[in-house]
């Protein structure tokens, strides 16, 4: 009689165990079905992509009145993203001492390139070294990418080689 409960008991048990089991999750959605759900606009979503500012051109502050040297031409600024390549010219601080611009060699007496602010970076940490090792003013030949902030075009220098006098 034992042996008899033990045995209902395990059918039982292993009967309600094997319903438990039962597939309790839907089938599998092909991967292409779940991608291209993903990709569907979701109307909801209220996010939209930042437009750059229509209108006019955006004229560079250090340049035009704001340029040190009398009568200077007002000069726009760069477009975000572009990129200048193999310019010559100055590492100079700027006029509060807190930062570095660049100073193209080229705009001798034209004014059509005002000075760009650098962004500090490996490069401008390396030619601010080779400035305090030679202690002269050396002239770098740069390529960086332009961004544009409140009115001023910045670089990012990504080379940046001292020219040889």
């Amino acid at each position: 009689m034992r042996k008899l409960q033990i045995l209902s008991t395990i059918i039982v048990v292993g009967g309600s165990m094997m319903l438990g089991y039962a597939q309790t999750t839907q089938p599998v959605q092909p991967a292409r079905d779940v991608l291209n759900d993903m990709l569907k606009p979701n109307p909801a979503s209220s996010a939209r992509p930042l437009q750059p500012s229509a209108g006019q051109p955006i004229v560079d502050k250090s340049s035009g009145a704001g340029a040190v040297a009398p009568d200077a031409p007002t000069v726009k600024v760069l477009p975000e993203g572009s990129y200048i390549v193999d310019r010559v010219g100055r590492l100079t601080k700027t006029a509060n001492s807190q930062g570095w611009e660049f100073n193209f060699e080229s705009d001798g007496k034209a004014l059509k390139d005002p000075p760009l602010v650098v962004l500090p970076n490996r490069n401008l940490m390396l030619m601010e070294d080779l400035l305090k090792e030679t202690n002269r003013d050396l002239k770098f030949r740069i390529t960086g990418m332009v961004t544009d902030y409140r009115g001023r075009n910045h670089v990012l220098f990504v080379k940046a080689v001292a020219e040889h006098e």
